[in-house]
């Protein structure tokens, strides 16, 4: 296909569905989450009637997770915001009156302006994936903000440590391809919970098993997946490069390495292997908190089952060593030379397979400006500094009062009375609490977007089911009426506001969003794209590290990387480790997980949602909470010196001793006493990537007296 039929296909998806009689409507889910279903959206009478899996998608294969298809639950819920609002009362009260969007324009207009007159790096953007979409995440927002030269945001909060992790080792975010798992031997789910949080690649190894494979879950608590598994190992929380080293001590003592992929394909294993015979299966099990057997009977089965796959996820590089947990787990295949199998390998992200265009946002917007870069894990410190100090700042696609961590920090920065906040949202989340200016956004059934994947190889288109209802506007449509305005405001004196790729309409930006000449796309990718919506992108096929061909410079896994100070991944303790003098006054490890039917916070507010998860709970091990006097159903308070959080007590053993599970991401406002987890968790960061370290936390927990 040419340039051309592509921009003109693009257009016409991107108009909203005629819906004067019965249609169905080609939709993607927007959000973060690796499975990015494809939908039907089905609309009778211009009213959404049901959101349902698309059954042609291989991943999807016709069913949704039961948060997404309640989609349109959200969408019409009476609590949208309908119409952009102003700050009333004091900041976090959230209290607004109604404003028309010519009244919140000027306002923003003349804040802006002299925010940017003084210092355009005063001007702060925050945003992550409350969509996951080119158009409505960076396509226009990003553009808007490096032709004002604000700061920049380093987005860290999810990924970013485990991001490094495979640069560092693979060269990308690259690894087999996740649908192949079905046909795997042996399975290992090494931080992850698909139940929860891949439903749909859980389907595929539920076939891998009936089929015969071995599946063991490597967790620090025994989640709904690792209940379906063989065999669970419950490690305490950080010590994965622990494990990982140990496992490859058993391959190389017991003979059960790859030699010639490793020669062939490979460098530096030397130097990782001789780290690894510091590490035998009692050292590690020590270390990890584990039995030594649970090491020998992994590493061996690991070293004699073909095909075996490592699905590993986010959840293991949220400490102090998340990157070398990725790094020292992507070396289990190369050593045992299961990248030579189309169903061998592993897999944490399919992102770099995609081939994104670099330039979407458009950084040369910039010019010869360089503005410093502020990472959004370490906000709460960001605004509450008095040098150089962020005026303004414009929240979209995120709710980082609820999911920053360091919450009582981020709050305080959020309530200066000297920070102009602007928040585009959906609802009045905790963060729309302090905004000064509220704008109304749209949801995935009111806008035109284009998708790809970190869970799977698809590329995806999504149609407008509806006009944007009440007084809603589309994030791209905002941004793009902010940058006429401010090149109003500000003229020749940032010219870069002139510039004709802020005025680009939502198709265009989709077409800019890939380099659509890339043999990715070859054969009938794109056709098949525009004509159904979603299509499989040409890579990744078979076994795609067989003879090497990674990111890496010279096509080899890297197992010791010179370009950082400490080559080889490391074995180092949390950052709040359970050995410390720390842990004598919060002796229990906290991590946080998503319960089954949320998603971050982005459903939080969905009441049949949250009928279905229960109220806010902790799990507690028995003996943690016999030491407490804490029962099952009892008030709790979690808590260390950065604040409490007030949830129901479940005590069992699918807590391991010493390690407590707060689920999370609700909103503050709606806890007993006004606190989320991420009041207990840290600003600190990762080893590499700058990552959120929320699993590296150390707390206590005690009853809360009854009242009355």
């Amino acid at each position: 296909m040419t340039e051309h039929d592509i921009r003109d296909a693009l257009e016409a998806w991107s108009q909203v569905a005629d819906a004067s009689g019965p249609v169905e409507v080609q939709a993607a889910c927007p959000h973060d989450c690796p499975d990015t279903c494809a939908m039907r959206v089905r609309v009778d009478g211009g009213r959404v009637v049901a959101v349902k899996g698309d059954p042609t998608h291989s991943l999807t294969a016709g069913t949704l997770c039961t948060k997404v298809s309640r989609y349109a639950e959200r969408s019409y819920s009476p609590d949208r915001l309908k119409m952009p609002m102003k700050r009333i009362g004091n900041k976090g009260e959230g209290k607004f009156q109604a404003i028309t969007w010519d009244e919140a324009y000027a306002i923003i207009g003349d804040r802006l302006s002299e925010v940017w007159r003084r210092n355009p790096q005063a001007i702060l953007p925050y945003s992550y994936a409350g969509t996951m979409g080119a158009v409505q995440g960076e396509g226009m927002a990003g553009r808007f903000f490096h032709a004002l030269g604000a700061s920049l945001l380093d987005r860290t909060v999810c990924s970013a440590a485990g991001v490094a992790g495979m640069r560092l080792s693979m060269g990308g975010s690259i690894g087999m391809d996740s649908e192949a798992i079905e046909g795997a031997r042996l399975i290992l789910l090494w931080g992850t919970n698909p139940i929860t949080s891949h439903v749909h690649l859980w389907a595929k190894i539920q076939k891998a098993k009936r089929a015969g494979a071995i599946l063991w879950a490597i967790d620090p608590y025994r989640s709904d997946s690792a209940e379906k598994c063989h065999h669970h190992i419950a490690l305490r929380p950080g010590t994965d490069v622990a494990l990982a080293y140990a496992i490859a001590h058993v391959l190389q003592r017991d003979g059960l390495l790859d030699d010639d992929y490793i020669a062939r394909h490979t460098r530096a294993a030397d130097r990782f292997l001789a780290a690894a015979a510091d590490w035998s299966p009692s050292r590690a099990a020590e270390w990890c908190g584990i039995e030594a057997g649970q090491v020998e009977a992994l590493a061996h089965a690991y070293g004699s089952i073909r095909p075996a796959a490592i699905r590993l996820n986010y959840g293991m590089q949220r400490h102090a060593s998340g990157a070398d947990a990725v790094r020292a787990v992507m070396a289990l295949p190369a050593l045992a030379g299961h990248w030579r199998d189309a169903s061998g390998g592993a897999v944490l992200s399919t992102s770099g397979w995609v081939p994104r265009n670099p330039n979407l946002a458009r950084p040369d917007l910039l010019g010869q400006r360089s503005p410093r870069s502020i990472n959004m894990s370490a906000i709460g410190a960001a605004l509450n500094t008095s040098a150089n100090p962020v005026e303004a700042l414009l929240v979209y696609n995120s709710n980082p009062v609820a999911i920053a961590p360091d919450s009582n920090a981020v709050r305080r920065g959020f309530a200066r009375e000297d920070l102009f906040t602007v928040v585009l949202e959906h609802f009045q989340t905790d963060t729309a609490d302090y905004a000064d200016i509220l704008l109304p956004a749209t949801t995935q059934l009111e806008h035109f977007d284009i998708h790809s994947a970190y869970g799977h190889l698809h590329v995806l288109l999504n149609r407008p089911a509806l006009a944007p209802l009440a007084q809603a506007r589309s994030n791209s449509r905002i941004f793009r009426e902010l940058a006429q305005l401010m090149a109003m405001r500000l003229g020749e004196e940032c010219a870069a506001l002139g510039d004709p790729a802020l005025a680009a309409g939502d198709a265009e930006v989709a077409f800019d969003a890939f380099e659509w000449t890339h043999p990715a796309f070859a054969d009938d990718v794109i056709p098949r794209l525009l004509r159904q919506g979603h299509s499989r992108l040409n890579a990744a096929r078979g076994a795609p590290f067989a003879a090497g061909g990674f990111r890496t410079e010279d096509g080899r896994f890297c197992f010791a990387n010179d370009s950082v100070p400490q080559p080889l991944p490391q074995v180092r303790p949390n950052h709040e480790d359970w050995r410390s003098a720390r842990a004598a006054r919060y002796p229990l490890q906290a991590i946080s997980p998503p319960p089954r039917h949320l998603l971050n916070s982005s459903f939080a507010n969905v009441a049949s949602l949250r009928d279905l998860n229960g109220p806010p709970s902790v799990l507690i091990h028995p003996q943690d909470a016999s030491a407490r006097g804490i029962q099952t159903g009892q008030a709790v308070r979690v808590f260390n010196d950065r604040g409490g959080h007030q949830v129901r007590a479940e005590v069992s053993d699918r807590a391991r001793p010493g390690v407590v599970v707060v689920f999370s991401v609700f909103w503050h406002k709606d806890m007993p006493d006004g606190n989320n987890v991420n009041v207990l968790t840290s600003q600190a960061l990762s080893d590499h990537g700058g990552g959120a370290t929320f699993y590296d936390c150390l707390v206590d927990i005690e009853a809360v007296a009854a009242s009355g």
